[in-house]
């Protein structure tokens, strides 16, 4: 229907989960006694580990990736899988309301946690990845061990009781003054409009962020031209928070909400043939891309409209939904040689929509204020001082393997370029998708993008999808922009 062949995956990716799972009571909430470490799948396939320290008040619940751990999956399996995957989502915000409504209670009879809330979850997952197996068995050889991937914990948000400005963030300052801002408007910021994040900790001063952008080196021969497309700021009010590439046919598969650009037939059931006749935002009807992204909200005591809807309240999304003052989509080219035409339909994902859980190795996303683009965050929401606009930034991937427009982990047929600005062997460089976001916000940390509930409205959790549908004329044109070196419209 809508996706040309998958690139394979044969291994199984390990995740260390806690070993042991005792908690005790103490400093007014559930504290963890052992030491435990979790991770997500790391770009050269090693997992990098994100332990937790001992002691610290038990905030979220953290469960494998199981996308990343998956073997092939074949075409004919994929609907199935794609469908178990979204519901092992869904499990997991579940349980996340139960540990979040019930923390008194579990503080009081720590077993509880087990009991009520792990098992019952682990139970579930092992299903999901029991029908999984047979989904691929069908048409495959059945994989062996997905039962490793239904083991989840409960961990501690790293960030919580410390002090923002003091060395958080990447490049932070050296205990600057974060100066005088707003904590909030009207809400604390340690617990969200929501009651599940964001915390003080995330935010830091942009002002006592060291600089620390580098332009890259261009070679000679590189593809110096740009091209920026107009597709508005969703200035209609086109949100919902399906995710058509990641669970497609799936109502509320993202569990937060979405802002929409460009292509506006986009929801869970969209095919191809239904984005081809889709309406769009963009200034050049030749383009019926479509481009969407967490939306952000002010955590300023004001409910939206969808407080008791999926992807708003019911997932802990709540909140005035803000409305960008900018939106900028621009598509530049390769430092090291020419870029070709991406293929109609590819389908990018850029960040890690759960990298608070699964590690920051797929993150993406970079924070800023206007004023101040030299100075980026990943890991840490940006106070501006007065004048000045946060600013969202995503550089997609640039690099296509020349044969998939998806693949099974949705990250594995595209890749970004090598330190040298090379594409790996065996991928070409296409235009490079580079978004920027901006709004206008009151000063101080009394914000969010939306985020799935357990991963607590954290900035490194920040992502952005596109799905290519340009028309072959216009692509075309934006090949020889880039490649003449001009700057195009």
């Amino acid at each position: 229907m809508r996706r040309t062949s998958r690139k394979k995956r044969s291994t199984l990716t390990n995740r260390a989960i806690a070993a042991s799972a005792a908690l005790i009571l103490g400093g007014g909430g559930l504290v963890a006694v052992n030491v435990y470490a979790s991770a997500g799948e790391g770009p050269s396939g090693s997992p990098p580990t994100r332990t937790q320290n001992a002691g610290r008040q038990l905030s979220t619940i953290d469960c494998p990736e199981a996308v990343n751990g998956l073997p092939e999956v074949p075409d004919p399996a994929r609907g199935e899988v794609d469908r178990e995957l979204a519901a092992m989502d869904t499990q997991i915000t579940d349980a996340y309301r139960q540990f979040a409504d019930r923390k008194e209670q579990l503080a009081r009879d720590p077993g509880l946690a087990e009991n009520a809330v792990l098992g019952p979850l682990r139970g579930k997952r092992a299903a999901s990845l029991d029908r999984i197996g047979i989904a691929i068995g069908r048409v495959a050889e059945r994989p062996e061990g997905l039962e490793s991937l239904a083991g989840c914990s409960l961990r501690a948000d790293d960030d919580q009781g410390q002090d923002p400005g003091q060395g958080q963030g990447q490049n932070a300052g050296q205990g600057q003054d974060p100066g005088d801002q707003d904590p909030g408007q009207g809400e604390d910021p340690g617990q969200g409009q929501g009651g599940n994040g964001p915390e003080a900790a995330d935010f830091v001063d942009i002002r006592s962020v060291r600089p620390d952008a580098d332009r890259p080196r261009k070679r000679r021969g590189a593809s110096r031209g740009s091209f920026t497309t107009d597709c508005g700021r969703n200035e209609n009010g086109k949100f919902n928070p399906d995710n058509v590439i990641v669970a497609p046919g799936v109502s509320n598969g993202a569990h937060h909400m979405h802002d929409y650009v460009g292509n506006q037939a986009n929801d869970a059931f969209a095919s191809d043939d239904d984005l081809v006749a889709g309406a769009t935002t963009c200034r050049n009807q030749g383009d019926r891309s479509t481009y969407y992204w967490p939306v952000l909200r002010l955590q300023n005591g004001q409910d939206e409209d969808d407080v008791d809807a999926d992807g708003g309240g019911r997932d802990q999304n709540t909140g005035e939904i803000r409305t960008p003052s900018r939106v900028t989509l621009k598509f530049v080219g390769s430092p090291v040689g020419r870029v070709t035409a991406m293929p109609r339909f590819l389908r990018i994902i850029t960040g890690d929509a759960k990298a608070f859980t699964n590690g920051d190795a797929n993150a993406n996303a970079s924070w800023s204020c206007t004023g101040f683009e030299d100075r980026q965050l990943r890991d840490k929401y940006p106070i501006c001082p007065e004048g000045s606009q946060v600013v969202r930034t995503f550089a997609f991937q640039s690099c296509w393997d020349g044969q998939n427009t998806d693949s099974a982990n949705h990250r594995t047929h595209v890749a970004f370029a090598q330190d040298d600005g090379r594409c790996p062997s065996g991928f070409r460089a296409v235009p490079q998708l580079v978004q920027r976001i901006v709004y206008d916000v009151p000063p101080g940390p009394g914000f969010a993008v939306d985020s799935f509930p357990e991963q607590l409205h954290k900035p490194i959790t920040d992502h952005g999808d596109f799905i290519n549908v340009f028309d072959e004329r216009l692509m075309k044109n934006m090949v020889r922009c880039i490649n003449d070196g001009r700057r195009c419209r």
